[in-house]
């Protein structure tokens, strides 16, 4: 493909996400982080989570509300102790006031088939 409108840039508030569907049926969030915009798939890389819903930005840093795994959207590297696995971004930039993204395909994540929570000793203490 090639590099298609997603959103003005006004549409997604600072230090929040936003999902929008562009053509051929594709779901993006939109990320703005303060000091640029990401375009990523709607979920977490970990559970599928949407990171509209559980999605939360703070200094540039996305984390998954749902088990913590977060990732620094200007170096797209992994950040904290939880985090396993990379986010996947399309490239993205600022034109004009539009947000736009460079997609040749759906971006998809592999997920694990067996839930990694039983593991995980903070998701198994007693109340």
């Amino acid at each position: 493909m090639s590099w298609t409108k997603i959103c003005k840039a006004t549409d997604v508030a600072p230090n929040s996400l936003k999902k929008f569907w562009i053509a051929g049926g594709i779901p993006i969030v939109v990320a703005n982080y303060g000091s640029g915009y990401a375009a990523m798939p709607p979920v977490c890389p970990h559970m599928e989570e949407p990171l509209e819903e559980s999605g939360v930005i703070s200094n540039c840093v996305l984390t998954c509300t749902k088990h913590l795994w977060a990732w620094n959207l200007q170096t797209l590297e992994m950040s904290g102790t939880e985090t396993e696995k990379p986010i996947k971004t399309y490239d993205c930039k600022e034109e004009n006031g539009d947000i736009l993204a460079f997609v040749e395909a759906e971006i998809l994540y592999d997920f694990d088939d067996d839930d990694d929570m039983d593991d995980d000793a903070f998701f198994n203490k007693s109340s």
